[in-house]
């Protein structure tokens, strides 16, 4: 059976899919505040009638034309973006079904921003790999949770220390289909090392966003970064790695967590990749997040991690992404440098890749002559991993490559060499 959602609710669903996300953010807190306030079937200040619980039908989904929703099933359990970010005053008198909704636009707000760019389906098929190599499922649990992973063994491996890559996909992907898609395992059999893929549950977050704008997931020993790094350390004693090589990227909502691994755990990860993400602290709420994807954070992010040095960076952003504006790259880049003791040479370059996109790279090198950060503005992009296979979801296979180049950039930096 299928229900006709109000008209306040209608209007914040088509805000969220035309990419408005701080106005539908803005208008579902009023619909949020006038049932609180007021109680069921009294207006609030945008004209919505509040609904009483019954009036409202269980949403699974809500067409993005007839705005018609199926009931077939119950409402998610709010999560981590759902009306608690809205003020908790107004959840204990807010209809379970219109909680169920907030929690369940805010998170489809996150992952659709995708939309319209290079968004591919993910392989039906994994690729093949080569004879001896191993791509093995396996689970790391503490006491903020439990995430699963999946663990690329190239068929070049004898055993000795190598280096480590930690990948955290973006929204809706998956291990699988983010390693197809970045074609990161082809560069682990080439250069011989491991690369660690966590996975986010839809229970942590409806699109298995990793959930970079929560307060208890930005800082070292909590949340989300307590259970990445705890994998990460997992992994380091199960198998041979070099513990001077480990490194950290991420596309997107992922992007977003690299960078906060990189402030907290500047002891664990030699260098940190970030694709298309945001800076760590640039939001502490669903307003703020939404804020930030659209403009870029209010100010240059505080540093909320434990970085008492540079920790080299490199930056990949297209300047036509519309779901996470291209200002935050240059935050994730202010961020780094920050810590800097003196300040660092730049130098811009410029190129094309053949048949493909243009570029600008920006190198910043410290008093040594060594490349701290480095940040790639591709022009004429939009939301996607540069360079990418089109086997996997939300990439651009006109380049430049981005897995090649953040690789190479790792290589160049080791815990050692990075010390104060």
């Amino acid at each position: 059976m299928n229900a006709i959602l109000p008209k306040g609710i209608l209007e914040a669903t088509r805000l969220t899919r035309e990419g408005r996300l701080a106005e539908a953010s803005a208008l579902l807190q009023r619909l949020v505040q006038g049932n609180a306030a007021t109680g069921p079937a009294a207006a609030t200040p945008h004209g919505i009638v509040g609904t009483p619980t019954a009036w409202l039908p269980r949403i699974i989904d809500v067409h993005p034309e007839t705005g018609e929703v199926s009931d077939a099933k119950p409402a998610p359990t709010a999560g981590p973006w759902s009306a608690a970010g809205m003020g908790k005053a107004a959840l204990p008198q807010m209809p379970e079904a219109l909680r169920g909704f907030l929690d369940q636009v805010s998170q489809d707000a996150l992952g659709q921003g995708l939309d319209g760019l290079v968004r591919h389906a993910p392989a039906t098929t994994p690729e093949p790999m080569p004879e001896g190599a191993r791509f093995v499922a396996g689970s790391f649990a503490a006491e903020a949770g439990s995430r699963a992973y999946k663990l690329y063994i190239p068929s070049t491996h004898r055993g000795g220390p190598v280096p480590l890559v930690v990948m955290l996909h973006g929204c809706t992907q998956s291990p699988d289909d983010f390693a197809t898609g970045t074609r990161m395992n082809a560069l682990a059999e080439e250069h011989g090392l491991l690369v660690l893929y966590p996975a986010q549950p839809s229970s942590a977050n409806a699109q298995k966003c990793w959930n970079w704008f929560s307060p208890g997931d930005q800082r070292r020993d909590q949340g989300e970064p307590s259970l990445i790094a705890g994998m990460t350390r997992q992994v380091m004693r199960e198998h041979a790695v070099d513990p001077q090589r480990v490194y950290v990227a991420g596309l997107s909502a992922g992007g977003a967590a690299a960078a906060i691994l990189g402030q907290a755990y500047p002891d664990l990860y030699a260098a940190v990749g970030v694709h298309s993400g945001l800076a760590c602290g640039a939001a502490r709420d669903l307003p703020s997040a939404f804020a930030a994807m659209r403009q870029g954070a209010a100010g240059t992010p505080l540093r909320t991690g434990e970085a008492q040095r540079v920790v080299p960076t490199i930056v990949f952003h297209a300047d036509r992404d519309t779901t996470v504006h291209p200002r935050n790259g240059d935050q994730v880049i202010a961020q780094s440098a920050a810590t800097a003791a003196s300040g660092l040479r730049t130098d811009i370059q410029r190129g094309q890749v053949v048949g493909g996109h243009a570029y600008s790279r920006t190198v910043h090198t410290n008093a040594a002559g060594q490349t701290v950060l480095e940040q790639w503005l591709i022009h004429g992009g939009g939301h996607a991993w540069s360079g990418g296979s089109p086997a996997g979801s939300y990439t651009d296979p006109r380049g430049p490559d981005a897995s090649r180049e953040m690789l190479r950039f790792f290589l160049e930096h080791t815990q050692r060499a990075a010390a104060p």
